[in-house]
């Protein structure tokens, strides 16, 4: 399976419409659904975007979980309640709900970025900024990417 790598920034139209880079929508086709799954991240303040399979796959983690426990409600209301399927247009494009761009700030543009199974979708002000701590913490904890083999990169 590809992973989804790199960052872009697109435009929304007027009616809400964005291109999907098309390197993305080249991982996604690996499918049978042409489009995109989108749910709200409970990591940052962005949008997730995933395959149907690794949403499957992300479910049946969270199935494992204590039917009553407040993590498991937690994530079964976020991953699965909040997110949409969105097909692509003829010309790669899928409509962002207002709901979910209005509870990540996210107005004309996007930042598309990948996260490896999955991408993120940001407001391009927030993800700068995030993109900044997130240098500093990768910095600070550089060793853990360190493997057994002696590499000393």
């Amino acid at each position: 399976m590809s992973i989804f790598l790199s960052r872009y920034i697109n435009k929304i139209d007027k009616k809400g419409r964005v291109s999907v880079p098309s390197v993305y929508r080249s991982i996604l086709a690996e499918e049978n659904f042409n489009g995109v799954i989108l749910y709200p991240s409970f990591k940052n303040n962005c949008l997730e975007g995933c395959s149907m399979s690794r949403l499957n796959e992300l479910s049946l983690i969270i199935q494992n979980l204590d039917p009553y426990s407040a993590e498991r409600d937690a994530f079964e209301t976020i991953m699965m309640g909040e997110a949409v399927q969105l097909q692509f247009d003829n010309e790669g494009r899928v409509i962002l709900p207002n709901y979910l761009m209005q509870q990540v700030d996210i107005t004309d543009q996007v930042s598309f970025v990948g996260k490896g199974l999955v991408f993120e979708i940001w407001n391009p002000e927030n993800f700068e900024k995030h993109l900044k701590t997130a240098k500093e913490i990768a910095q600070e904890n550089r060793l853990i990417l360190k493997n057994n083999n002696n590499n000393k990169h």
